[in-house]
């Protein structure tokens, strides 16, 4: 049999395994879904594992030199593999798993390709690591930063490193905050890729260095590529940083919400 994934580059090979994932995602939708306990009020349902299982089953057919950071199967794959993917089957189970569709399949190969989809509205958002796209019915478009919906997605689950020097709620409460921007909390990183879609005006989490995230790595590769900026809540490069996460559509955004941060 010809393997069909061989042939592919790196984006479409994230493209194809993060759709993958998504066709799980979707028609396990409304089951009643076996819960695994992760302690600390975190837990996987059937629907994360069989979405990996078969995200994995692409990269290792496209790429079986490759290693795997699985959030539900943790480190798979060559031991001594230069190259590793970072893959989030489910990110929103919560959501998920209370009938809420705002959630998203990440997969990512670390510093390269990566590519995010929304099960329910059949967008694939995805990036070569130079340039990013949405796929949609067939058809790609550039993704197109904007900051004019002024919404600004913000991050509020545990854990929070930065406290009590930071905590995102507080944020919120700030006057500039309200002054120039509306709050949104999806509890998903499908809100990183609505940064880069134009979507949204910014995102904004507390946490210890994402760059190497399974949750946040494809996200952040979007971002990167479609023009943001992206830092850590610090203001250093993300990846030197090693502080939370902000991306924002343009400089002036991530310059003012920079400035209530530090405030």
């Amino acid at each position: 049999m010809i393997n069909s994934y061989a042939s592919l580059d790196d984006a479409e090979v994230a493209t194809a395994a993060a759709l993958a994932g998504a066709d799980v995602v979707r028609t396990m939708y409304g089951r009643r879904l076996t819960r695994i306990d992760k302690g600390g009020g975190d837990f996987a349902t059937a629907a994360d594992v069989e979405a990996e299982k078969v995200i994995l089953n692409v990269l290792r057919a496209a790429r079986p030199d490759d290693a795997v950071l699985g959030e539900e199967g943790g480190q798979q794959g060559p031991a001594e593999a230069v190259r590793q993917w970072l893959v989030d089957p489910l990110c929103g189970t919560l959501n998920y798993a209370v009938g809420n569709m705002l959630v998203a399949v990440n997969v990512a190969l670390r510093g390269g390709a990566a590519a995010v989809a929304d099960p329910f509205s059949g967008e694939v958002f995805f990036t070569d690591g130079e340039q990013a796209w949405v796929r949609q019915d067939g058809a790609d478009a550039r993704l197109a930063p904007t900051s004019a919906s002024r919404l600004v997605d913000v991050n509020l689950d545990p854990p929070f490193t930065s406290a009590p020097g930071f905590r995102a709620v507080n944020l919120l409460a700030q006057p500039d905050f309200v002054a120039r921007f509306r709050p949104r909390v999806v509890s998903t990183t499908l809100a990183l890729a609505w940064v880069a879609a134009g979507k949204r005006a910014a995102y904004v989490t507390d946490g210890g260095d994402l760059s190497g995230s399974v949750h946040f790595a494809a996200g952040i590769a979007l971002c990167r590529a479609a023009g943001c900026v992206v830092t850590g809540i610090d203001g250093a490069p993300i990846g030197q940083s090693g502080v939370g996460l902000v991306a924002a559509a343009d400089a002036e955004t991530h310059r003012q919400l920079m400035s209530m941060i530090r405030n």
